[in-house]
């Protein structure tokens, strides 16, 4: 079983963190965001620099949300302190991608060019034609309008043409054999 609720959440300078009810609000330099806790399963111990959190019970479902929230409320302290970003890359002839405002426009090889929406809350750069960039203090939504766009058009795997995260590794495939 993992022990991660055991480590505490340091808030760096400039971070706060305040429990009004059962929402925890994370002040800093970036923004704010805010968060449901679950207290009847957890417990947080707030100071001035640190946040711990604490099992009210044994129960696997306590355990469970123990180390979620944690890791929860420590993406919330790196967020709003930090930030998060994603990079895509477009890989193939013709694949462009071009921002406009709120919107970032997709030419993937379809008859039609794709006009993504992008929530508040996330911005996005184009560095070059085949570049995206997507900031943003909530880890979940940069991940989700990354994973949206990315569905678009996903990478193949035998000429590993598609839209990808730059990390992302393609396993590729050999082409039929005679």
């Amino acid at each position: 079983m993992s022990r991660i609720g055991i480590k505490p959440v340091t808030l760096p300078a400039g971070v706060t963190a305040s429990l009004n009810g059962d929402m925890l609000l994370v002040k800093g330099p970036k923004g704010e965001l805010s968060q449901k806790i679950m207290l009847d399963l957890v417990s947080l111990e707030m100071n001035e620099s640190v946040i711990n959190i604490k099992k009210v019970s044994e129960s696997r479902l306590a355990a469970a949300m123990w180390g979620t929230t944690r890791a929860l409320i420590n993406n919330m302290v790196t967020g709003v302190s930090a930030g998060f970003e994603k990079k895509l890359t477009l890989i193939g002839v013709g694949y462009r991608a071009k921002t406009q405002g709120n919107k970032i426009n997709l030419t993937l090889g379809f008859s039609h060019p794709i006009e993504h929406e992008l929530p508040k809350g996330v911005s996005v750069e184009t560095p070059s034609q085949t570049e995206i960039i997507l900031k943003s203090i909530d880890k979940g939504l940069v991940g989700q309008v990354a994973a949206e766009i990315r569905a678009y058009r996903p990478p193949e795997p035998y000429k590993g043409k598609g839209v990808r995260y730059t990390d992302e590794h393609v396993v590729r495939k050999d082409a039929k054999k005679k």
